[in-house]
């Protein structure tokens, strides 16, 4: 199997379409961006927060390979209800996993782009949107 049937399976194109549901609106209030310093896929990402400072919507507009486009869905579909300390210990156990250093997290839907862990240079792009919603979360105050 070539690497582009390994990684770009119909499940992956399938997520990376699916981020027409997640469009980035100007009101939602909380914006981070993030960039893959290997691959230069972007994501900006807004978030908006309920009473106890968890995710309530979000949107997205992603510029980013297949496998970062399908990451983005991944994260979108399960993000809502989270809170920044949520996020952090998701984020690091991607990070521990991507560097070979641990079972798959748990995270929603994560599997389908697993194969994207023996390709380094996807690695940035897999980790984009929590880490653009990290960005955004950064302004918000604990107490909201």
């Amino acid at each position: 199997m070539n690497a582009a049937t390994a990684l770009y399976t119909p499940q992956v194109l399938a997520l990376a379409t699916s981020l027409a549901r997640f469009p980035l609106h100007p009101e939602l209030p909380f914006v981070g961006t993030a960039r893959s310093a290997t691959c230069g896929s972007s994501i900006k990402l807004g978030l908006a927060l309920d009473a106890q400072c968890r995710i309530a919507d979000l949107g997205l507009s992603a510029h980013a390979c297949a496998i970062g486009q399908a990451s983005a869905a991944i994260f979108a579909q399960a993000a809502i209800g989270l809170s920044r300390g949520d996020l952090n210990a998701a984020l690091a156990e991607l990070e521990v996993w991507l560097a070979g250093e641990r079972d798959l997290p748990v995270w929603p839907g994560i599997a389908v782009i697993a194969a994207a862990r023996a390709y380094p240079a996807r690695h940035g792009a897999i980790l984009l949107s929590w880490k653009a919603a990290l960005d955004a979360l950064s302004t918000v105050q604990p107490d909201g």
